[in-house]
């Protein structure tokens, strides 16, 4: 038996809804049922939802109990490090055979981890649970297509995005790609001790990016380079925590440093899951890019 934890979150929500394509039985760990119903997770054929607390190991039992093999996500928050060792200290606890860590690695050649502090605190995660005595396999994939989705209002308003990236390159992968990834991981087991990195099949300057929704929308897109001052305002005129705001500067800041970006598909290789490119990805979400639905 497998739970997926983090399971109403962008990639959570990804993973479990494969499973249930692939008609495999999974269970996914919620703190509230009636959000992971509003998610679309309720009914879906052979998912047991289950609730529990991931920083409170007393509510882990139900969740826990019988499980094999677990997908570790939680939201990237200032207290991620706290409560994803907590959760690794709970899988051991319970006799878990198998983790994987839901990781993440930036595509830009040269990034220095250190600088961010969520890549940063993915790496502390991903020491403690190498030293946890458990099997354990770290999926770590970078930039996810679906940011871009964030400025759609803009791109159906205005035919344009607004971000402070300049001629950086990323790689970015989409999450279905992902899902089908670990998925396969997680069925069938194995690749014990290794670190498996995932970017998508391009490497895109801002600028390529636009050109690529242009195509897909069939209207002209534009990138705005701005200064990130201005980037930041944005941010928190969005709502977002001035904590949060800190760290996304920092990714900023070491991107800016590092403008040239890898792509490694060697994963998508070895559980043969074909990457998807950018503009198929654009097309697939035409509906939300040009202001629908």
């Amino acid at each position: 038996m497998i739970l997926v934890t983090g399971a109403t979150g962008l990639n959570g929500k990804a993973i479990v809804r494969e499973f249930a394509r692939q008609k495999h039985e999974v269970r996914a760990l919620v703190r509230d049922q009636d959000r992971a119903v509003a998610a679309g997770l309720g009914g879906l054929a052979g998912v047991e939802l289950v609730g529990g607390d991931m920083r409170r190991a007393q509510t882990l039992g139900p969740a826990l109990d019988g499980i094999d093999r677990v997908l570790m996500i939680s939201t990237a928050a200032e207290d991620m490090t706290e409560t994803q060792c907590r959760f690794i200290d709970a899988c051991r606890q319970a006799g878990i055979a198998h983790v994987v860590k839901f990781s993440g690695a930036e595509s830009n050649i040269g990034y220095d981890a250190t600088k961010f502090r969520f890549t940063r605190m993915h790496e502390e995660v991903e020491r403690y649970l190498e030293a946890a005595g458990m099997a354990w396999t770290h999926l770590r994939p970078s930039q996810f297509m679906q940011v871009y989705l964030r400025d759609a209002p803009t791109i159906a308003a205005e035919g344009a995005f607004y971000l402070a990236l300049g001629d950086t390159e990323l790689s970015p992968v989409d999450v279905e790609d992902i899902a089908k990834v670990a998925f396969r991981l997680l069925r069938d087991g194995g690749h014990e001790s290794e670190s498996l990195d995932m970017t998508g099949p391009e490497a895109l300057t801002m600028s390529d990016v636009a050109a690529r929704i242009s195509q897909a929308i069939g209207k002209p897109v534009r990138y705005i380079d701005v200064s990130p001052q201005e980037r930041r305002r944005a941010l928190m005129a969005s709502g977002i925590s001035p904590a949060f705001a800190d760290a996304l500067d920092e990714q900023l800041a070491e991107r800016l440093r590092r403008p040239k970006s890898r792509v490694h598909l060697a994963t998508h290789e070895m559980f043969g899951v074909r990457a998807t490119p950018f503009v198929e990805f654009a097309q697939r979400h035409t509906a939300m890019l040009r202001g629908g639905a």
